[in-house]
């Protein structure tokens, strides 16, 4: 177990180290703070439009940050002889691949945190053609940014410490502290007479996305035993793209009674099964987190699935 936990707690502090990952993370929640700027002139439409836009951008950067630390934590490894040192120990192939998994996990956990941090501001700066700009929601919310930055740059400069992690963990902080000065001392009109509010009911659909993802990460990392991060994020691509329209390729065929419908339809993953953005619009606010349950269980079992293909995979894997 000790094993176990070491190797993922190494495996998440290589992720978070990655430029990459500070890039996508800031990149993506400043995106989501800046769907919530324009006028949109939707016909009163414009909250949902914004709340919409800001989860597919969570979900977007979570597939782009699967495939990138899946390849980053495995496939890279592999070519460069790291796996083979560290399985040299007393640490079996599976016990490997199960800890590279948990330490990806949490760093997509920690990157769906600040998303879903950027979303809920984002569904609270919404305003329609009577309102306007919340720039003292910007204005705080860029400065936790900013003080996040500085804050990891005196920590290199001064305690020769690593600028990326350290940036990614103060980012978490000065994210939280800034919304909650934004929801609790500011005030925004979003309409004629109207104050601006959070959604919590987007809770649940940023849930429901990171199950989504953790579904992604153990499918890229399956395919990192076997190929580099182009393949990888090629693969997870496709399956991404196919799961968007399983309901209409293999959904119908399987209602029909057709045994090929039914198969694909059980393997290949439903994304529209994670997306919860539409059930809100209809205003059902009753049945959410007993779904999210349910939904756990599936990505649960999904996620193994994918994990015991991984390991069967990489058990025939040459590393030397």
């Amino acid at each position: 177990m000790r094993q176990f936990i070491t190797i993922a707690v190494n495996a998440f502090m290589e992720l978070v180290r990655q430029p990459i990952f500070l890039l996508l993370m800031t990149g993506s929640v400043m995106f989501e703070i800046f769907l919530a700027v324009p006028y949109y002139f939707a016909f009163g439409d414009e909250p949902k439009l914004v709340q919409n836009s800001t989860l597919a951008v969570m979900l977007l950067s979570g597939l782009f940050g699967a495939v990138l630390s899946a390849s980053n934590s495995l496939a890279r490894e592999i070519r460069s002889g790291t796996a083979l040192a560290v399985l040299s120990k007393p640490v079996g192939r599976a016990q490997f691949l199960l800890a590279k998994f948990a330490g990806l996990a949490a760093a997509l956990s920690l990157l769906t945190y600040v998303n879903m941090i950027g979303v809920l501001l984002g569904s609270r700066m919404a305003f329609d053609a009577y309102g306007s700009t919340d720039l003292k929601a910007i204005s705080i919310f860029g400065g936790g940014i900013a003080i996040a930055y500085l804050l990891a740059g005196f920590s290199n400069f001064f305690l020769r410490r690593s600028f990326v992690s350290d940036a990614v963990l103060a980012m978490v902080v000065t994210t939280t502290l800034a919304v909650f000065v934004v929801f609790n001392f500011t005030r925004q009109m979003a309409s004629l007479g109207e104050q601006a509010s959070v959604n919590w009911n987007l809770v649940p659909c940023g849930i429901l996305v990171l199950f989504a993802l953790w579904i992604l990460a153990a499918i890229a990392l399956a395919c990192s035993t076997r190929f580099d991060m182009i393949a990888t994020l090629a693969i997870c691509s496709a399956v991404f793209l196919l799961g968007l329209m399983s309901d209409y390729f293999f959904g119908q065929r399987a209602a029909h009674g057709s045994w090929w419908g039914s198969t694909l339809y059980s393997i290949v993953p439903n994304w529209q099964l994670f997306w919860l953005a539409d059930a809100i619009d209809e205003g059902r606010n009753t049945f959410h987190w007993g779904y999210v349950a349910k939904a756990l269980g599936y990505s649960v079992c999904y996620a193994g699935a994918a994990l015991a293909v991984g390991v069967a995979l990489f058990e025939e894997r040459e590393l030397s």
